[in-house]
């Protein structure tokens, strides 16, 4: 009988979820459609999505952010975000990270999820790995986008690792890209998302979710052909601080 209830807490808290996902959608679609009518209005669009749909699920999942930041990103300056990704949270949780507006790349398959979708494909960069002309495709959107003054957002494991993998290989284009544009690059590690909110359906529950912002790196006297180091040297930062604090079974955090 307790499995049962527990499980049935599991199900509502998936569907109290995508209520807070649909819910300021909704409520602010009319302001939200048109800041995403010009990529002038992105900045504005972000502002409404980081403070009026991420917080709102975050919180509304009982779901208290702790960050710890060893640097902070200038105002008005271009960044490539990176992160380890375990969770949907991911995405509400790097929105109330950074003040500074970015824009996701992310897979394509998103534009399929009722509501969110809808926006996904109208403020995201979207790229078909599958597709090489697609893959190249966006470091020409990401360009125009950095030339407007935004940052730039990837999960270089290029998806959600199996459920016994801590972190997974990193792709290169992230780091490539962050190269190409001399932009730093912003290791930032989720602790709690999988715990809180993981892709097994039957889990989760609301908790602190503890965040950290790495300090940058730079790439201002990199070149191309040091993209791999760039990668391995980022995914070790990561993948040691992962290591260090799940094993953690508190919340300390400093």
């Amino acid at each position: 009988m307790f499995v049962f209830f527990k499980n049935m807490g599991h199900v509502l808290y998936r569907i109290w979820f995508y209520i807070l996902v649909a819910l300021p959608i909704i409520v602010f679609f009319p302001f939200l459609l048109l800041t995403t009518l010009s990529e002038k209005t992105y900045k504005q669009f972000f502002w409404l999505a980081r403070n009026f749909w991420a917080r709102t699920i975050l919180y509304g999942m009982g779901c208290f952010p702790r960050i710890v930041r060893e640097q902070k990103m200038e105002k008005g300056k271009s960044y490539m975000l990176v992160a380890n990704h375990t969770s949907m949270l991911d995405i509400m949780y790097m929105l109330v990270v950074s003040k500074n507006p970015f824009v996701f790349v992310g897979k394509k398959e998103l534009v399929k999820i009722p509501v969110f979708g809808f926006f996904y494909k109208r403020v995201c960069i979207m790229v078909d790995r599958e597709n090489i002309k697609s893959r190249t495709g966006v470091y020409r959107r990401a360009q125009r986008r950095l030339d407007q003054g935004l940052s730039v957002c990837i999960f270089p494991e290029g998806g959600v690792p199996e459920e016994d993998v801590i972190l997974d290989q990193f792709k290169d284009g992230a780091f490539k890209m962050a190269i190409a544009h001399k932009i730093p690059v912003v290791p930032i590690i989720f602790y709690d998302n999988k715990k809180r909110f993981s892709f097994t359906f039957l889990s989760g529950g609301p908790g602190i979710v503890r965040a950290k912002v790495h300090h940058f790196f730079e790439t201002g006297i990199l070149a191309e052909e040091d993209k791999s180091t760039l990668r391995e040297e980022v995914r070790d930062v990561i993948l040691k601080e992962l290591e260090t604090r799940t094993s953690n079974p508190d919340n300390s955090f400093a």
